[in-house]
């Protein structure tokens, strides 16, 4: 019954959970350089298709595609340092949901965009697509 769940999840299964906390992640960081058309409105869209992480609940792996599309203000995020943030979620171990929310979190201090938004797009795991997107828009745009 609905009010009979608990806010911090249950674990019917008793598995052992064990997501990786965020100090311990080592994600490279976000690099960002000069938008020299301020006031000019476009959108830059990434896909990226090999993007890894661990699954806590079992430990295998998550694939996944991301695709993100933002609107820069002042600053554009460097495609380097995006690369090597997205590889370095490789031993990570986080949920799907959490995941595309991290990389919304971490890219809006990286560039601080006017519009953002991010699909996380997992393989089909146990029968299950699981699809995750998230966006973000400045309080002042």
């Amino acid at each position: 019954m609905l009010d009979e769940r608990q806010p911090e999840g249950s674990n019917t299964q008793g598995l052992d959970i064990r997501p990786t906390p965020r100090e311990e992640m080592n994600l490279t960081p976000l690099d960002s350089f000069p938008y020299e058309y301020v006031g000019k409105k476009i959108w830059v869209e990434f896909e990226i298709p090999e993007f890894t992480a661990v699954c806590p609940f079992s430990d295998f792996p998550d694939f996944a595609t991301i695709r993100l599309r933002y609107v820069p203000f002042e600053l554009c995020v460097e495609l380097k340092s995006l690369k090597l943030y997205i590889n370095s979620f490789r031993d990570v171990k986080i949920f799907h949901e959490h995941v595309i929310n991290l990389i919304r979190d971490d890219f809006v201090v990286a560039c601080d965009p006017l519009e953002l938004e991010i699909e996380g797009d997992f393989n089909v795991r146990g029968n299950i697509k699981t699809v995750v997107k998230t966006s973000y828009k400045r309080d002042d745009y």
